[in-house]
């Protein structure tokens, strides 16, 4: 090899190696970059905190803070107060208490009475209950009873108004001796009599319960039972007295036979009275059952199961009071 070959040779390999001790110069320096404790950059260990985004209600531009609900302010808010009804079954003029605040604010809402709920029972109450009775043709004598509730809405769940007795055993007696119904009751075990419903011995029909009491002449209860009176607004209440009594009648419409009837009301189209039950003429068959009694299902009369219809033609002779709630 001459001169000149060596020298070359000789530098490239010095060539080489200075590019190698470069790339490793290079690699080294890479390797001693650290983190200090302070620095604020995270490690990838470290968890970001979940922030809970504003939320916007669909539809609109504006936006609830986190953790609340949109409110719905579409329509009137809930007052909380549920519609009064009426605690006493009959009001007239004089009456005071809650049941005549009651029917005095459902008149206002309806319309009929211009002045404040008082609670007593005055004559703009009287006026505006005859407009009201007036204009949905009602009986029309400023008292408010079951008809003119109804159409107030402030009348309570006739069913419960009713009290149904458990049936007595067979054969069980009144304190008169006579068989009791599968309604009826006796003596201690009847129902109370209703407040206000006279003195001496009669009888005592409260419309709301669809009940009767036979009284004797001590007050004591000597047999009460359930009956299906009117559908409608004509029994009357009040003192009455029985005035009429038939073994067999016929009914207005004279489709069926009423036995027992006994008489205590009087009306443009016929007799109000108590009778057993209705017996169709075209078949025999009765209109009811014992069962169905407490329920209203008659045009006026009440009507009886068939053994309480034999206690009370005996019970109710001419004369007889009939009070009526």
């Amino acid at each position: 090899m001459n001169t000149s070959e060596h020298r070359t040779l000789l530098m490239s390999g010095v060539g080489i190696v200075a590019a190698a001790i470069l790339v490793v110069a290079l690699f080294s320096g890479g390797s001693n970059t650290s983190t200090s404790p302070n620095d604020s950059t995270s490690s990838s260990s470290s968890s970001l905190v979940d922030i809970e985004p504003v939320t916007t209600v669909p539809g609109t531009d504006s936006s609830t803070a986190p953790g609340t609900d949109p409110v719905d302010i579409t329509g009137e808010e809930p007052t909380g107060d549920e519609p009064c009804i009426l605690t006493v079954r009959s009001l007239a003029g004089g009456d005071t208490g809650p049941s005549v605040t009651c029917l005095q604010e459902a008149l206002i809402v309806a319309g009929f009475l211009n002045t404040a709920a008082t609670g007593v029972y005055d004559n703009a109450t009287a006026a505006a209950v005859e407009k009201l009775q007036t204009d949905r043709d009602l009986f029309v004598d400023g008292k408010t009873g079951r008809e003119t509730a109804l159409s107030l809405g402030v009348w309570p769940d006739e069913e419960s108004l009713v009290i149904r007795t458990p049936p007595p055993t067979p054969g069980a007696v009144d304190l008169l001796g006579y068989e009791l119904s599968s309604v009826a009751t006796s003596g201690p075990d009847a129902p109370p009599l209703p407040p206000n419903s006279g003195s001496g011995r009669r009888l005592v029909f409260e419309r709301a319960g669809q009940r009767i009491w036979a009284v004797g002449e001590d007050n004591v209860v000597i047999r009460s039972w359930l009956v299906s009176g009117s559908k409608y607004n004509n029994e009357t209440p009040g003192t009455h007295a029985v005035y009429s009594r038939s073994d067999v009648s016929t009914a207005w419409n004279g489709k069926a036979f009423l036995y027992k009837m006994v008489r205590w009301l009087k009306t443009d189209i016929g007799a109000i009275g108590f009778h057993a039950l209705p017996i169709r003429r075209s078949d025999n068959t009765p209109y009811q059952t014992d069962a169905e009694l407490g329920n209203r299902l008659s045009g006026g009369c009440q009507r009886q199961a068939n053994l309480d219809a034999d206690f009370t033609w005996d019970f109710a002779q001419i004369g007889t009071p009939v009070i009526v709630i």
